[in-house]
């Protein structure tokens, strides 16, 4: 069974930090608030090393179609802006394909239209 993904914010990690470095254990934290005692021991050593900018969510770099890759049923609003994700990817890729073109154009020692 697949667990779900839950955002905690900054004064949530730093009210259960406080609570572990005051004597309540790990374990019994991590039960209350259902996570993994380990997740409660990353935030505690991560408090003592940064402070509470060490607490803050961290942006992660996302996958603009996951969000609908995911869901079986799409609106229709939905399956427009899943396609034009898609183009807006592969726009990228054309993109970085002509640039290395270019590139190895000039290497080889000429432009194509001089010809």
């Amino acid at each position: 069974m697949a667990r779900e993904y839950v955002v905690r914010t900054k004064e949530e990690k730093l009210a259960v930090v406080k609570r572990n470095l005051a004597g309540e254990t790990c374990r019994a934290l991590a039960r209350e608030i259902g996570c993994n005692q380990s997740q409660v021991l990353r935030w505690t050593n991560r408090y003592l090393a940064e402070g509470e900018a060490g607490l803050e969510p961290k942006k992660r770099a996302s996958d603009p179609l996951a969000r609908y890759r995911h869901r079986k049923n799409l609106s229709y609003e939905e399956q427009l802006q899943y396609q034009i994700e898609i183009l807006k990817r592969e726009l990228v890729m054309k993109d970085a394909e002509v640039l290395r073109l270019k590139k190895q154009n000039e290497q080889k020692g000429g432009d194509a239209r001089k010809r």
